[in-house]
Order: C-alpha cells, then sequence, then structure tokens
C-alpha cells in the first residue's frame, strides 16, 4: 500500500503558501481502486481489534473514516472546529503558527473505555490530533492507534503524540 499511495499523492508546490511542497491526497480519492485498496487496507489493520469507534479529524479525515467506520460496522464519531457541533462539547485548543484554534467533540460521543481509532490524513506538527487525542482522553476512552496517510517526519509531530501508537502509510 505504501508504493501505491506514495506513487498517487501529487506533491504541489507553493501551496498554500510560498515554500510549501503541499502533498494532495485527492488523487487517491479519485482513482477507485487507490481508494478501495486504502479502506481495505485500514479494515484489515483494524477488523480483529475490537474497536468501538473511529474518531475522525475535520475535514479530510471524514473522507477515510466515514468508509471504514461502516466497514467495521461501527460509530463514526467527528472532531470538528468551534462553533460546528450542536450540542455540548469537550474543546481543546491548540497552538498554531500564529495565533490559536481549537477543536471540539460533543461530550457523549464517545463511552468512557471504549478503544477507538483515531484517524486523519495527514501528519505534519502534530497541533491538530494532539488536541483531538485530548478531546478523546476527556471522554474517558482509550486510544488503539492513531492512523495517517502521510506523516512529513521531518516536522517531528510524533513527538507531540507521546505515549500513543501512531501508524503513518508513507513518511516523508
Amino acid at each position: 500500500m505504501e508504493k501505491i499511495i506514495r506513487n498517487t499523492v501529487k506533491d504541489v508546490p507553493d501551496f498554500p503558501k510560498e515554500g510549501i511542497i503541499f502533498k494532495d491526497i485527492t488523487p487517491v480519492l479519485k482513482d477507485s481502486s487507490v481508494f478501495s485498496g486504502l479502506i481495505d487496507y485500514m479494515y484489515e489493520r483494524y477488523r480483529d481489534k475490537n474497536i468501538d469507534s473511529i474518531v475522525c479529524v475535520e475535514s479530510r479525515g471524514f473522507i477515510i473514516g466515514a468508509p471504514l467506520a461502516y466497514r467495521l460496522g461501527v460509530p463514526l464519531v467527528p472532531v470538528r472546529k468551534p462553533g460546528k457541533l450542536p450540542r455540548e462539547t469537550y474543546k481543546e485548543e491548540y497552538e498554531l503558527e500564529y495565533g490559536k484554534d481549537g477543536l471540539e467533540i460533543h461530550t457523549d460521543a464517545i463511552e468512557r473505555g471504549d478503544r477507538v481509532v483515531l484517524i486523519d490524513d495527514l501528519l505534519a506538527t502534530g497541533g491538530t490530533v494532539s488536541a483531538a487525542s485530548k478531546l478523546v482522553k476527556k471522554c474517558g476512552a482509550e486510544i488503539e492507534e492513531i492512523f495517517f496517510i502521510i506523516e512529513l517526519d521531518f516536522l517531528k509531530g510524533r513527538e507531540k503524540l507521546e505515549g500513543n501508537k501512531i501508524h503513518s502509510i508513507v513518511h516523508y
């Protein structure tokens, strides 16, 4: 799967700003055989792990988390930007290069003691998924693993996720 994803992801220079090489996963989504292969790969990885929920980070995490939750027959739990969820939430703020942002999860989204897989498309600096993992823990759940399609090793985001098991398909 690593070679297929690596060969399908496209580099977009200077996006969203000059000097950044954006790793575009939309070609993975466009190619139905690659996308279904990705979901099958994830299903095989987690089908025997007694997972209770798939927790996915807005918005690209939703794209890969939803079909996995369906295949596993477990709930899909969204983690969203502040103000997007309609009921009582837990909120976690995290640092950006210039300022702060936040994420929220419904307080009743996960049961205490549930085993979850936390999913996002890409691990860069780790701020977003670190906040998401703190939200899962506020709910009282256990993170079986944090899953990414891509990890940008040079940004050292994994360091912010110490104590968590992490799986990334492709490393740059």
